[in-house]
């Protein structure tokens, strides 16, 4: 569009004033943005066009909307459609069903719990989809405010198809699965995700993952997969993650990549050079978190409970929210891994990660940024309110990682290209309006252990598909999120 175009032109919104960091990982030019309907139709001097609104960014730094590549937002989507703890840190997209959890296909009888880790998502009330299909329905029935591309868990494929969980699938129930994922793939997930770490995996052999993947080669699905091990035996996870992303020929994502326990702090080096390595053979990407602490179910492992333990939720005894399970367990005479059993089902913050590996995962070039916030926990990590702005003002401006415009691709175009979603992660003409307003000199995570669910600071406002879904720091109460598809590289 040349000048006179845009001086013709009628705008809907026009941002002007900002620094734009258009998610290619280029430094910041100074330009206005046009946004007509649901897309940017011009970016540059629009000082002379008129637009039904036009907001002054003056100090501002105009990116595209955060894409969260690694999340359990499954039910919130439904049950809180506002999704304040992701647009109040600028995020526009959440990937859905990741460490092989997924709301569907499970339909569960009124009063019935899954088995854990299902129970991240919900204890029960919301695994009411017997087909994946119906879920996405139920997004574009009751749109939330971001838009959501999402995965189908192979967790909750085994919940659905197997009664006994603690052993391989028969044949005919890998075909049953098989036929589930077919069915996931044709109604619009964008692949399949594994958490053979937890229990209702850990027993799937890979040949089993391998035969249940299947129609992710036919139809152009991603493997994720939150490994079988991220400590003592990392090295062997992640071959056997190449190895099916090799029988498939797909695209793999390692989840949330980290090393944990003591006795392997400083192995990223290592792993990053593994990864490095697979990358020049086949289609591999990460994701990580900005903390040294993670947090799922609680979970019998002495890696994880060898570091300081805190309890976000738990069934039987909700007063235990936010306790240190030290304390719990000297208070009731025993020790942490024996009282473990009569907490069930709980969550827990597990602090078993170095700093020093998680900036070198951080700044590795490729490392995608996913929150692995846990939406339902009742103290839960301050990651699922704080993780994108704690990257850029933490670790880019403060740590000086990388610079802004790097911190702000590896969450928009970088996540956009290896998830496949067209016209999102990207400032440019043509794209979605997935758009961050933000102060450079604000920006911050608010969010604690102590003060788990304070918004950032420094996010201005946030719009989806054109649409302000945060603004004056509160939701607006605008919903025009999409269920998006993956399309070929």
């Amino acid at each position: 569009m040349d000048g006179r175009q845009m001086s013709e032109q009628q705008f809907d919104l026009i941002l002007s004033g900002g620094d734009v960091i258009d998610g290619t990982n280029r430094p910041p030019v100074r330009a206005d943005v046009g946004v007509l309907g649901d897309r940017i139709v011009a970016v540059g001097d629009l000082s002379a066009a008129t637009a039904a609104v036009r907001r002054d960014v003056s100090g501002h730094i105009v990116a595209p909307g955060f894409i969260d590549s690694h999340t359990h937002d499954d039910t919130l989507l439904l049950r809180k459609r506002e999704m304040a703890p992701k647009v109040s840190q600028g995020v526009t997209t959440v990937v859905t069903g990741n460490c092989g959890i997924s709301l569907a296909p499970l339909n569960l009888q009124p009063g019935m719990a899954p088995p854990a880790p299902l129970t991240l998502l919900d204890t029960g009330g919301d695994y009411r989809f017997g087909s994946f299909g119906a879920y996405l329905d139920a997004l574009r029935a009751t749109p939330p405010a971001v838009n959501a591309a999402c995965m189908v868990g192979h967790s909750t494929l085994r919940a659905a198809v197997m009664g006994d969980l603690d052993r391989g699938a028969t044949s005919a129930e890998v075909a049953a699965m098989r036929a589930l994922t077919e069915e996931a793939m044709r109604s619009g997930a964008i692949g399949l995700s594994t958490g053979t770490f937890y229990p209702t995996a850990a027993h799937a052999s890979t040949d089993e993952i391998i035969e249940v993947c299947r129609p992710l080669t036919e139809h152009n699905g991603i493997y994720a997969t939150h490994m079988r091990d991220e400590g003592d035996k990392i090295v062997e996870a992640l071959e056997e993650t190449f190895l099916i992303g090799r029988a498939l020929d797909v695209p793999v994502v390692i989840s949330h990549h980290k090393v944990m326990g003591a006795n392997n702090f400083g192995r990223s080096t290592e792993t990053l050079a593994i990864i490095e390595k697979a990358m020049a053979e086949q289609d591999v990407s990460l994701d990580a978190y900005p903390y040294i602490a993670g947090s799922t179910m609680l979970k019998k492992d002495r890696t994880l409970l060898a570091a300081k333990t805190v309890i976000t939720w738990c069934k039987p005894f909700p007063e235990l929210a936010g306790r240190d399970l030290d304390e719990v367990a000297k208070e009731r005479g025993t020790t942490k891994w024996d009282i473990i059993e009569s907490l069930q089902p709980a969550g827990a913050i597990y602090f078993m990660m170095d700093e020093a590996d998680v900036q070198r995962i951080l700044a590795f070039p490729q490392t995608m940024i996913g929150s692995d916030g846990l939406p339902h926990d009742e103290r839960p990590h301050p990651r699922l309110w704080g993780t994108f702005p704690r990257v850029l003002g933490h670790y880019a401006q403060g740590q000086q990682l990388f610079p802004l415009e790097t911190a702000v691709w590896k969450m928009t175009g970088l996540t956009a290209a290896k998830f496949g979603l067209a016209d999102r992660g990207v400032v440019r003409a043509g794209a979605y309006a997935d758009l961050v307003v933000f102060d450079p000199k604000e920006i911050a995570d608010a969010a604690t252990f102590d003060h788990p669910t304070e918004p950032a600071r420094g996010i201005e406002v946030v719009f989806v598909n054109g649409t302000a879904v945060w603004d004056n720091n509160a939701p607006t109460g605008a919903f025009p999120g999409q269920v998006l598809h993956r399309e070929a590289a």
